[in-house]
């Protein structure tokens, strides 16, 4: 184990009985459920999302990567607190995935390979594949989660149809007019989709491109109105 895993372990070990502490004698943090704790998640994914996507800023990164990493800890501790499993065995179970599904990396033992690492699209195909293995009843759609947002979700479920073979026609399916724009909400949504699978042809990210592009327009807005400060948030 190289030093910096060392100390990684260790700063671990603290913040996780830092936690139960916490769990035990602070009146807030013991009366946190998942439920309760689910809103600062997305929150906290967010926060950390317009760091990465702004200027370079290693403190900040390292601030909301560590926000984000309490709410994994806190979670784990919860179902600790039931006797279902611990925050070990979250990581265990996420170590021997990662060994699983890259096989062009590790043997099935956990052993590195000696074979040179294959091309991206050899790399992709084979998790794919593995990962088809080990949910062989699942439809291509059954891992995306509802609650993603709108652009996220077009896009990541064009890419799944893709991949399996079966995608539908989107593009093309409704055109409107440059002048009058959709006629409906159901028009709307159609010709979102097809924007949304020309950007996946592309291989842009829909979802980031658009929160880019509304920051930067709030950017231009305020330097336009001549705004001193940002508006406050409903």
């Amino acid at each position: 184990m190289t030093d910096s895993a060392q100390q990684a372990g260790a700063a671990l070990e603290r913040l996780v009985d830092v936690i139960r502490q916490l769990r035990e004698r602070c009146p807030w943090m013991g009366t946190l459920t998942h439920e309760s704790l689910a809103e600062y998640l997305v929150e906290e994914c967010y926060e950390l999302l317009e760091v990465l996507e702004g200027p370079a800023n290693a403190d900040e990164l390292r601030s909301e990567l560590g926000d984000v990493l309490l709410q994994v800890v806190l979670h784990a501790r919860l179902q600790e607190e039931r006797g279902s499993f611990a925050l070990a065995e979250v990581i265990d179970g996420l170590t021997a995935k990662m060994i699983r599904r890259n096989a062009h990396v590790f043997t099935p033992d956990g052993g590195l390979r000696d074979v040179p690492a294959s091309s991206i699209a050899e790399i992709e195909a084979s998790w794919h594949s593995i990962k088809r293995q080990e949910q062989p009843d699942s439809t291509p759609f059954a891992s995306i989660p509802s609650g993603l947002p709108a652009l996220a979700s077009a896009a990541k479920t064009l890419k799944r149809a893709r991949r399996s073979g079966t995608s539908a026609q989107e593009e093309g399916s409704v055109v409107a007019s440059a002048e009058s724009g959709p006629a409906s909400e159901e028009e709307l949504g159609e010709v979102l989709l097809a924007v949304v699978g020309r950007a996946v042809d592309a291989g842009l990210d829909p979802e980031r491109a658009l929160r880019v592009a509304v920051r930067r327009y709030q950017d231009e807005h305020l330097a336009r109105s001549g705004s001193a400060e940002p508006a406050v948030s409903e």
